[in-house]
């Protein structure tokens, strides 16, 4: 089951990133669409039973770095 903290943090996830991507991200849809991809990814982990040994936690936080970069190229092409 997954706790509320969880599901407020994947849906706060979503929220910033549709108010990104209408601020930053109009012109680039290819960031746009692995923006999504990499938080679609995200909450299917997020989903995953725990019980990988440590390699769930450690794609969730790739997938977080993956996101937070791929911000970082929308912000700085700033088209």
């Amino acid at each position: 089951m997954i706790s509320s903290s969880v599901k407020i943090s994947v849906v706060s996830l979503f929220v910033g990133a549709a108010i990104g991507a209408c601020a930053a991200g109009a012109n680039q849809p290819n960031m746009q669409a692995a923006l999504g991809s990499l938080q679609a990814a995200r909450a299917e982990l997020i989903q995953a039973r725990p019980n990988k040994g440590g390699h769930r936690d450690r794609a969730i936080s790739l997938v977080d770095q993956a996101i937070n970069e791929t911000r970082a190229g929308i912000n700085y092409a700033g088209d």
